[in-house]
């Protein structure tokens, strides 16, 4: 199955490979000032260049925009909501990711 994202309306939409990840990971939420405060645990399901799929509970208020932090990397990863099913949420990143930090966050989870 492959992540697919509108990044931008004037391009062709993108189709990015997916990797199984299941790693926890932080959604951190944006206060005033982009300031950040709460923070809520997901498990990151799947990851691309683009975007991931994240497991939350189903009750959980998920904002539409965010940061999200993988567990034992302290880069912070700006995110949108795309879509919401249940406890499944898909999410775009703001930027895509380099895919040398794709590599190593998936090198990390090969190791631990």
């Amino acid at each position: 199955m492959a992540f697919q994202t509108h990044l931008d309306t004037e391009q062709p939409e993108q189709t990015y490979r997916e990797f199984s990840l299941d790693r926890p990971g932080k959604i951190i939420f944006v206060g005033h000032h982009l300031s950040t405060g709460t923070q809520v645990k997901c498990l990151i399901r799947t990851i691309t260049l683009a975007g991931a799929v994240l497991e939350v509970s189903p009750s959980l208020e998920v904002p539409n925009n965010f940061y999200l932090e993988i567990l034992g990397i302290h880069d912070e990863i700006g995110s949108t909501v795309v879509k919401r099913d249940g406890e499944l949420v898909t999410i775009s990143f703001n930027m895509l990711i380099n895919a040398e930090f794709l590599h190593h966050v998936l090198r990390l989870n090969f190791e631990t």
